[in-house]
C-alpha cells in the first residue's frame, strides 16, 4: 500500500521539510565550520518540482536557531523556502507557526522528516498532518502528476515571497491596521470569468477552505458554469506590492425565479476566496459587488448556498454580516449529491440599503477597470 493512498494532493498547500537526515545528510549543528552541509540533490529537485505546481516550502528543524543565520547566507537554497521554522521547540508547534504565518490551515502541511519520533509527535498533536520519511517524497511527487497547473500556480511561491515583504511593512508602518491597508491602496476588479480563467476558478473550488461557501466540486463547478442561467465570476486584486492575481470566484444561477414570474433572484451556489486575501476585506467587497450587480440586473432577492464545516467559519461569519438568513429554499438542485443534505441556503432582499465595501478598498468592475 501506497503512503499517499488516500491522499488529496488539492488539499496539499505547503511541504514542510526538516534539515539534518532529511535535507542533507549530515547534522548541522555538528559541522566544524559555518558552512552547512550540501543539500540532497534529489531533494531540491523535488522542492522546485513542487514549486512548479504551485506548492510552497518550508523548513521545521529542531536545531540551534543559528543554523537558520547560516542558511541566509546561501540564498540559493534559503529562496526555496518560505517562514522556516528553526528552534528546539516541538515540530507540532513549528507546523502551527508556519501554517499561521502563511495564513494557511495546518492541515494543509505535508511533513518530510526521517525521524519516526518527530513524525509520530506530528501525528499525535496534528492529526489532519500528513507526514511521510525522505523515501516516501517520490510517491508524493507521484500524487501530483497529470493534474492542471494553472498560471496562479506557477506563481504562487513568488507571491508568497510577495507577502512575507507585505507582511515586514506592516510590522514597520506606524499607524493603524486600517491607514496600512489604505496606504496598501488595494483595487479589486470583477468580471465575468474568461475562458483562460475558469481553471484558477476550479483550483479555488478545489483547494480553498477557509473562505469556501459550500464545497463544490471542480468538475461540478465546471458543469454548472457551462449551462444555461448560469455564469462565473472572478475577482482580482492588486496593492501597491504587486499583484495578487486571482483571488475569488463565484458561479451565479439565475434560473431560479420567483412566483413563476421573471427571474428575480440570483443564487450563488459557489463562493471561494483565496486565503492570502483573508482580514483585508476581498472576500467582502467581492459579496457585496456581487449583490449590487444582482439588483443592478433586476433581481430582487440574493441566496448563497451555504455547507458549513469546520474550516469555514471565517465565510459564515461573513454571510450573517451581509445580512443572509437561512431560507425554506434547497440546494439539491445545484449541489452534488453528496452534499447537498449539509447545504443550507441563506438569503436576503436586495431593496433598501447593501452594504458598502471597506473603505480602504477600491472596487470596480473589471469592464470599467479597462476602459
Amino acid at each position: 500500500m501506497s503512503v499517499t493512498d488516500g491522499f488529496d494532493p488539492d488539499g496539499v498547500k505547503c511541504v514542510v521539510w526538516d534539515l539534518d537526515g532529511t535535507l542533507w545528510d549530515e547534522i548541522a549543528v555538528e559541522s566544524a565550520t559555518d558552512d552547512l552541509p550540501t543539500p540532497r540533490p534529489a531533494a531540491l529537485a523535488a522542492i522546485d518540482a513542487l514549486a512548479a505546481r504551485g506548492v510552497l516550502s518550508s523548513i521545521a528543524s529542531r536545531s540551534a536557531p543559528s543554523v537558520l543565520d547560516r542558511l541566509d547566507a546561501v540564498p540559493q537554497v534559503r529562496a526555496r523556502f518560505l517562514a522556516p521554522q528553526v528552534s528546539w521547540q516541538d515540530k507540532s508547534e513549528s507546523l502551527r507557526r508556519i501554517a499561521k504565518d502563511l495564513g494557511i490551515a495546518v492541515d494543509a502541511l505535508v511533513l518530510v522528516d526521517d525521524s519516526p519520533y518527530e513524525r509520530a509527535e506530528v501525528e499525535a498533536l496534528l492529526p489532519g498532518v500528513r507526514t511521510l520519511a525522505p523515501e516516501d517524497v517520490p510517491a508524493l511527487l507521484a500524487a501530483f502528476e497529470g493534474r492542471e497547473v494553472t498560471a496562479e500556480s506557477r506563481e504562487r511561491v513568488r507571491r508568497y515571497r510577495t507577502e512575507e515583504t507585505r507582511r515586514a511593512e506592516g510590522e514597520r508602518f506606524e499607524g493603524s491596521r486600517e491607514e496600512f491597508l489604505r496606504w496598501c491602496d488595494m483595487r479589486l476588479t470583477v468580471g465575468a470569468a474568461t475562458a483562460d480563467e475558469i481553471p484558477r476558478a476550479l483550483e479555488l473550488a478545489a483547494r480553498t477552505h477557509r473562505l469556501n461557501s459550500s464545497g463544490l466540486t471542480p468538475d461540478r463547478l465546471r458543469e454548472l458554469a457551462s449551462s444555461d442561467g448560469h455564469e462565473l465570476y472572478t475577482a482580482r486584486m492588486t496593492d501597491r506590492f504587486g499583484e495578487y492575481g486571482i483571488i475569488g470566484a463565484a458561479l451565479v444561477d439565475r434560473t431560479q425565479r420567483a412566483d413563476g414570474g421573471a427571474s428575480a433572484t440570483w443564487s450563488v451556489p459557489l463562493l471561494a476566496l483565496s486565503c492570502r486575501v483573508a482580514g483585508r476585506g476581498a472576500a467582502a467587497a467581492f459579496l457585496f459587488r456581487l449583490m449590487e450587480r444582482a439588483r443592478e440586473a433586476g433581481a430582487e432577492e440574493f441566496r448563497v448556498t451555504l455547507r458549513p464545516t469546520d474550516a469555514n467559519l471565517e465565510m459564515r461569519i461573513l454571510l450573517r454580516q451581509a445580512g443572509l438568513r437561512r431560507t425554506d429554499a434547497t440546494a439539491t438542485t445545484t449541489a452534488a449529491p453528496a452534499t447537498a443534505a449539509d447545504s443550507a441556503v441563506l438569503g436576503r432582499t436586495l431593496q433598501g440599503d447593501l452594504p458598502g465595501s471597506p473603505a480602504w478598498l477600491h472596487v470596480s468592475d473589471r469592464e470599467d477597470a479597462e476602459a
